[in-house]
This record gives structure tokens, sequence and C-alpha cells, in this order.
């Protein structure tokens, strides 16, 4: 079974959750809705500490290296970040509520359990600290690495980071078909499921259309800045798309796309200097996924959102990814302790959101990779080099 993708399994366990939900009785249900209330209240747990272990290190790293070069490179990772997931707030604030019907879910977040049947029993794991509390400690240990250097506190923060990895590799990942299961057994024996299913193939599709505009967008940007035809660099750039759509993993890619970075001409020191760094800080894919599933699901349960409380989300969004590690669905999980603290999303929501993002998380992270060569175009006119050749 490890042989095979997390993708499969996950479409695997929702077509068994929607078949036991269907045909079981309500004792099944139960005892899978009791695996996921401790695996809900283990996550709850481990989303601080996956804050503190992916941020910190990643601000820390950041503050080596190349002045100038690193602060631009990280002002235009972080603005094409926060400028994708603006695009999908007003593009799912058009769409959306032309095909999802507004409180058609019952998983209000201050009370999933109405409509969803409930466990035998809970197990509460209380967090160690507050999502806040966490985001505002990782900020401190990460600029405080980069101020002085510390080689102990950075050693250490190597080695945290290395075991949450583990913990998503070896506890999370694995057991998260299992809950994904229970999931779509619970919604469809709810009669919930229907919904699911018919409306996120819209979004989804939304999504990637997303994505490949946006894509579009950057290679204007960056072919006109660069002196390059935006669409032959584009094409360029093809096999890390394509790449990425197999491994869902930036770091994984970043061989191909810094080779195809290098045949677009641009200088090879900027390219080996530009492609590995904004594969840890550029997010844009993956903040128009999560953009958009998080309004999509706040739709659905009747969750009231404007564009001033979004923009502090996709503000946050952009900070909370950074070195998100090269596994499946690192961003999302990055991403968990914003959707809870900042837009109430509780467990079941959460891991919703996981589901709706690991589902299609192979096009935003190719949309990552990509729009990488996009914008190492830029750093390549920012430091005054001249394309090499015309791609």
């Amino acid at each position: 079974m490890s042989k095979i993708g997390l993708l499969p399994r996950l479409i695997i366990a929702i077509i068994l959750g929607i078949l036991i939900g269907a045909v079981s009785p309500e004792w099944i249900v139960k005892l899978l809705a009791t695996f996921n209330s401790i695996f809900g209240s283990f996550l709850g747990f481990i989303i601080p500490l996956i804050i503190i272990g992916f941020v910190a290190p990643g601000i820390g790293a950041l503050g080596k290296g190349a002045g100038k070069l690193l602060g631009f490179t990280t002002g235009i990772a972080y603005l094409s970040t926060i400028v994708a997931g603006v695009l999908a707030f007003f593009v799912g604030s058009s769409l959306f509520p032309s095909f999802l019907a507004n409180g058609s879910l019952s998983m209000k977040a201050e009370n999933p359990e109405d409509a969803l049947v409930g466990p035998f029993f809970k197990l509460e794991i209380p967090e160690i600290m507050g999502v806040m509390s966490a985001l505002v400690l990782a900020f401190l240990i990460g600029i405080g690495i980069a101020v002085i250097q510390g080689d102990t506190i950075k050693r250490f923060m190597g080695e945290f980071q290395l075991i949450i990895e583990k913990v998503i590799t070896a506890v999370i990942i694995p057991l998260l078909p299992v809950h994904i299961l229970g999931i779509f057994a619970n919604m469809t024996y709810a009669g919930q499921v229907a919904t699911i299913l018919s409306v996120f193939a819209k979004v989804f599709a939304v999504i990637i259309a997303l994505h490949l505009c946006y894509l579009v967008v950057l290679y204007l940007i960056g072919g006109t800045v660069a002196g390059g035809n935006p669409f032959k660099l584009m094409k360029t750039m093809g096999p890390a798309y394509f790449t990425a759509l197999g491994t869902q993993s930036s770091a994984a890619t970043i061989p191909v796309t810094l080779r195809q970075s290098k045949k677009t001409g641009v200088n090879e020191g900027i390219a080996e200097f530009g492609i590995p760094l904004l594969a840890t800080i550029h997010l844009s894919g993956s903040t128009i996924t999560i953009v958009s599933c998080s309004m999509a699901v706040m739709l659905l349960n009747d969750m009231p959102f404007t564009f001033s409380s979004m923009i502090p989300v996709i503000l946050m969004l952009g900070i909370t990814m950074v070195a998100a590690p090269g596994v499946p669905g690192g961003a999302i999980m990055a991403a968990l302790g914003v959707l809870q603290t900042m837009l109430g999303f509780n467990e079941t929501l959460l891991s919703l959101m996981i589901a709706l993002y690991i589902a299609q998380d192979s096009f935003g992270t190719a949309a990552n990779v990509t729009g990488d060569g996009a914008l190492t175009l830029m750093l390549n006119r920012m430091s005054k080099h001249e394309l090499k050749q015309t791609a």
C-alpha cells in the first residue's frame, strides 16, 4: 500500500467512505467518527508545533547570504503570493455564489455535530500553546537566528523541523486516508456527500484555470522585463510543471526547475541562487488553492467573509507557508493554524481542507515551481544580466 501514491489512496478512501456511509449501520460510522475525533485532537495538538518547526527555520535561513538580492527575491516572492491570493478571492467571490448553495452543508464551525454522527467518546489532547503564540514564537526564534547567527539554536530548530516532518510523513500522512474515509462515511450517512463531490469538481476547475492564468501573467511580466518571448519562456519551463505534477513537491522538482531555468538564458549563478530559495518561499499556486477552497467551505457552511476579513488571512499565509516541507500537503499543514485562528475552522473543516487541498496538490505545486522560473527572469534583470539566449 505504501507504494501507492497519496492521491490514489485518498481517492480510494473517499470511494470506500461513500460506500460505507451508504450501506453501513450507525455504529460503524460512530467507530470511524471516534477515530476521527482522536486524530483531529492530535492534529490540533501538532499544529502549533508544525508552525514553530517550519516557520522559525525558514525565517532563520533567509538571514544568510546575498543581501540586496536576497531581499529583492523574498519581496517579489511574497508579493506574488499575496497577489495570487487576492486574485483567488475576487474570482471566487464572483463565481462561487453562482454554483455554491450558501449554507447547504450543516458543518458550522461552532457546532459541527448537529448533522454528523458523533464519536463513542472523545480524547482531548490539549495544545501546548495557542496558534498565535506559536506564530509569535516562531517569528522571534527565526529572526533571532538570522540576527545573531546562533549556530546552536539553528541546529536545534533544524533537528526539530526534521522531527515534525517525520511526524507528518510517518503518522499524519499515512493515517490521513483513514481520516478522510471516516469524514466521507459520516457525510454520506448525513446526506451531505453529493453536495461536496458535485460542488468541488467545479471549484477545482476554477482553481486550475486560475493557476494557468496567473502563470501567463507572471511570464508576461518576467519575459517583458528580461527581454524574452513570454510564451516561449513559459514553454521552456514546461518540464518543471509536469515533473511537479508527479512529485507533488517543489523541493523534489528543484533539479528540473533549475535546469529549465538555465535553458531560458538566465545567468547560471542567478538561477542557482534563485530557484532553491524560491522553491521554499514562493507559493502562489498553493495560496490560490487554499484561499479558493476555504472560501468554498465557508460558503457551504454559511460562514460570512469579506475582503477585509480575508486579506489578513492571505497576508499571513504568505508568511506561515515559508519553508513548508517538501512533502505532499506541506503548504496546507503549515496553513492550518491560520485557518483555525483567523477563519474559525474546527477539526472537521480543517480535515476537509486537507482532503480538498491534497486532491489537487499536484497542480498547485506545478504552478509554484513554474512561477519560480518567471521570478528568476526578474531577478536576472534586476542583477543587470541579459538573457544568454532567447528560449
